[in-house]
């Protein structure tokens, strides 16, 4: 009778492979920076902080803490996984030059930041033009959903605190571009809070939009074609007429507050007033209504603006709170869209839960936490992960096709980055072979020639 020795093979291991290289599929943002022309923008926008005979070029530094991150890193001394590969990142600066770094930019504060952001903003306007139909702007509009995001800190940290979910750490505030059901999201802003900030403070939601739209090609920073999304933490006056003011007249859908004031007005509907909801396939939604409040309620508003209440079910197990009605789960939200069915408004506000999946990406990648102590510090941090989430939306969308432009950052790491290779020298040049039975190498390749055809900026 066989002896059996276990579920798994036994292997004798060794450390003396040579060409060997690990992450290999990284190439895949490596040669998304190169084709997008980002190296050299980040490169241009740092280079008042290059010190005379430095040897590493700080835009370089930068990005290679963004593909660390891409990675499943969450601090700068985890740019050592792309130290060991200069077959495929390059040369890699030590920890004590990326702290150094850190600290300069974060002594500049405002001055690197917008730096940083201008960088992006230039190489964004570019990557949505090469992407083509692809491009978040393909229909001639831009969803931008703004969201806040708790971030738990587990040791002291400069304006961490206590937030409204008794949890200790910050609270910044985001935005993201929508990519529609045949895509992700991408980030365009991100404003560093203290974790005590409030939720429905008015000025830092007119930041913070402020900051997404000067991501946006300039066609876009005004004007009706762009529309911003939040929920009910976006629902003040204030916020609501700076998105309406003269010259910027934006569209939004805002959620707001159920009021006192609202609640009886949603009593008072009949019944044959409540339309129902529909599914994105056109479907009537089970057990959702919804119905368009007028009156007195939008005197205090900004003319033009509409009020769309929703009735449903709640889900078995839901508390209902004292603003529901005959056993109804009531939300309501704001828009100044003319003419559109009020189903359909209802339906496109409802999609701004995709804001969710894109801050679980974002906590998968970088902002798990904060890592380092000061605020200016952090500060950069934030503009990293941004950084990496470009390039995490950036390489689907010009290289990927079907559903692999929907994988969020682990799905990617798991199945593209960490693909093993082979180098090869022949002559003066250097090939990279990817292991042949890995299930998705052909998705790798075929990515790399679809980014092979783009034109080299410049």
């Amino acid at each position: 009778m066989k002896q059996r020795t276990g579920s798994y093979p036994h292997l004798r291991v060794r450390d003396d492979g040579r060409a060997v290289v690990s992450r290999a599929g990284s190439v895949l943002l490596v040669e998304t920076v190169r084709k997008t022309g980002l190296d050299q923008v980040m490169s241009s926008a740092l280079a008042p902080w290059r010190k005379p005979r430095a040897v590493h070029d700080p835009g370089k530094i930068l990005l290679d803490l963004a593909l660390a991150v891409a990675q499943g890193g969450d601090c700068l001394a985890d740019i050592a996984a792309l130290r060991c590969e200069p077959a495929v990142f390059g040369p890699v600066a030590s920890d004590p030059t990326v702290s150094r770094l850190i600290d300069a930019l974060a002594a500049s504060e405002e001055k690197a930041l917008q730096a940083i952001r201008s960088a992006r903003a230039d190489v964004r306007d570019r990557v949505w033009s090469l992407a083509g139909e692809n491009a978040p702007d393909a229909d001639g509009q831009v969803t931008v959903d703004l969201d806040g995001v708790l971030v738990i800190a587990h040791s002291e940290k400069q304006d961490a605190a206590a937030t409204w979910k008794k949890t200790y750490g910050h609270h910044p505030l985001m935005a993201f571009v929508d990519h529609g059901p045949g895509g992700t999201g991408e980030p365009v802003a991100a404003l560093l809070r203290p974790g005590n900030a409030g939720s429905n403070t008015a000025a830092d939601h007119i930041t913070t939009a402020q900051l997404a739209l000067a991501q946006l090609p300039k066609k876009y920073r005004r004007g009706r074609q762009t529309l911003i999304r939040t929920d009910s933490a976006g629902g003040t006056h204030d916020f609501v007429d700076w998105l309406t003011k003269r010259g910027r007249w934006l569209s939004y859908s805002v959620g707001m507050v159920i009021t006192e004031q609202i609640h009886e007005h949603v009593l008072k509907i009949p019944a044959t007033a409540w339309t129902p909801a529909v599914e994105t396939n056109g479907e009537i939604r089970d057990g959702a209504w919804i119905a368009e409040l007028t009156g007195d309620l939008l005197d205090s508003w900004p003319s033009g603006m509409r009020l769309i209440v929703r009735k449903e079910r709640p889900h078995p197990g839901a508390q209902l709170r004292i603003t529901d009605a005959d056993g109804m789960r009531i939300t309501c939200f704001a828009t100044n869209t003319p003419t559109t069915p009020i189903a359909e408004l209802e339906l496109r506000h409802r999609l701004r839960a995709r804001a969710e999946d894109r801050i679980r990406a974002a906590r998968a990648t970088g902002l798990r936490n904060l890592p380092l102590h000061t605020t200016a510090q952090n500060k950069i941090w934030l503009e990293i992960v941004q950084l990496t989430l470009d390039l995490l939306a950036w390489m689907p969308m010009l290289a990927l096709t079907g559903t692999a432009r929907l994988w969020e950052p682990r799905r990617l790491r798991l199945r593209l980055f960490t693909a093993a290779a082979q180098l090869v020298t022949t002559g003066r040049r250097r090939i990279l072979r990817l292991t042949r039975h890995w299930p998705w190498t052909n998705l790798i390749t075929g990515a790399l020639e679809r980014l092979a055809l783009l034109p080299n900026p410049g």
